[in-house]
């Protein structure tokens, strides 16, 4: 397994399986903050995912500001127990119940969040902005960072108080909200399942 680095890592000679199989969901970081030259560099990988009909459909925002982050939190929690009100799945009630803790801190100490947004509706909006986030992803870890889809932030981010605030255009949507930081120690291996081939003719 490769420990991940407490420095941000300039580039790195890992292979795309490397990266692959050592990503994780991060949810412990420390305090060093992200540059925006590699910040740059991850939005550049994120752009350069396949995209139908060659539409590139994303756009994004890059929030670093602590007090912003604290607030979108305290939202975030907010809005989940109204939520939590109504009849739930088991994995949504677990949430919840995390979310319901006032300390909690929705973002895990993460000082970066890159939001992926749809730039207008479309059959394949949806599925080119995980492409681009699954991107932004990978090279994250090649660079030694840690990152975390945040999906319990979309309906908060998608609120028109919040889009005002963030200067987000009305018709955009908020897909991926992904954190990004230096990992606080190392986060363990979770084991896959081998794939389920229900048809090979």
């Amino acid at each position: 397994m490769i420990t991940p680095s407490h420095a941000v890592k300039p580039e790195s000679s890992m292979s795309v399986m490397d990266a692959i199989h050592h990503r994780r969901a991060v949810r412990h970081y420390g305090s060093q903050p992200v540059d925006a030259d590699t910040i740059r560099a991850l939005l550049d990988a994120a752009v350069h995912a396949p995209t139908a009909v060659h539409e590139e459909p994303w756009a994004f925002a890059v929030i670093q500001d602590r007090n912003l982050l604290d607030r979108l939190s305290d939202s975030v929690k907010e809005m989940a127990q109204h939520e939590a009100q109504r009849p739930q799945p088991a994995q949504e009630t677990q949430l919840a119940r995390l979310l319901g803790h006032s300390d909690f801190d929705v973002f895990h100490g993460a000082g970066t969040l890159i939001v992926l947004y749809g730039r207008f509706p479309g059959p394949f909006v949806v599925a080119d902005c995980w492409l681009a986030a699954e991107n932004l992803m990978l090279a994250a870890c090649a660079r030694g960072l840690g990152t975390c889809v945040i999906g319990s932030s979309v309906p908060a981010l998608n609120a028109p108080s919040w889009k005002a605030e963030l200067k987000i255009p009305t018709p955009m949507t908020a897909v991926a909200p992904i954190i990004v930081g230096v990992p606080a120690g190392e986060t363990p291996p979770v084991s896959r399942k081998p794939p389920e081939i229900v048809s090979w003719k």
